[in-house]
């Protein structure tokens, strides 16, 4: 009877001591996916945010970094050197776009990227107007790493014809102004389609510029880069 009763109370203590390992086991194995799907979330979140060289992953634009010279309306160099960096979500949706345009023979040519703000109150001090230059108060998706201004040339390096240059602060620059030529806005049409497409919204004023749709919720920026 003693024995009976000594193996019963074992078989009865383990069972117990079975139940609590499988539960500590779950549990542990729930916490294990917890972590890793938290940390997979934020990697995510800070590889799209962090700003990167454009030519670090794709060689396949033209850069012509115009604020790097005095060519411009500003008729001054505000930038020491130039690159464009841009956010990683904004190089993606870029390299996409592009992709599109090599299918067709074309490729993206860059005139602005990414804009430190302290460049951008450099700008501003030159040109104090809304109108041609964003508040540095406010700051603009430049700022943010958010926007490009761009064109498309031909597989021999040739700009299509926009009907003006970049950074023409006129109504014929407006993707509204209808007096064009029908090449003119067949290639403007042929631009902002496949940028609408990848991810950007346009600017009716300047067919040259892009915003990365939602950029605007990011913060404004002043990081600068290294020039060698």
């Amino acid at each position: 009877m003693k024995l009976f009763k000594s193996i019963f109370y074992t078989s009865i203590l383990l069972s117990v001591f079975s139940c609590k390992t499988a539960n500590s086991n779950t549990i542990n194995s729930n916490n294990i996916a917890s972590i890793k799907t938290n940390e997979k979330k934020q990697t995510i979140s800070v590889s799209d945010t962090v700003f990167e060289n454009l030519t670090d992953h794709s060689k396949d634009f033209i850069l012509e970094m115009k604020y790097a010279t005095n060519d411009n309306f500003l008729n001054s160099k505000v930038y020491d050197c130039a690159s464009c960096y841009l956010r990683i979500k904004t190089i993606k949706s870029l390299i996409k776009a592009n992709e599109e345009f090599l299918k067709k023979g074309y490729r993206i040519k860059l005139f602005d990227c990414y804009r430190p703000l302290d460049v951008q109150k450099k700008m501003w001090k030159i040109v104090p107007n809304a109108t041609y230059v964003a508040n540095p108060k406010r700051g603009s998706i430049h700022n943010r790493g958010g926007a490009v201004d761009i064109t498309i040339v031909d597989k021999q390096g040739n700009e299509l014809d926009m009907g003006t240059k970049f950074d023409h602060f006129g109504p014929e620059s407006s993707h509204l102004f209808t007096k064009l030529s029908s090449d003119v806005i067949k290639n403007r049409k042929l631009l902002k389609k496949i940028m609408i497409k990848n991810g950007f919204e346009s600017l009716d004023s300047e067919w040259w510029h892009y915003n990365l749709k939602d950029a605007k919720k990011d913060a404004l920026s002043n990081f600068s880069w290294n020039c060698n």
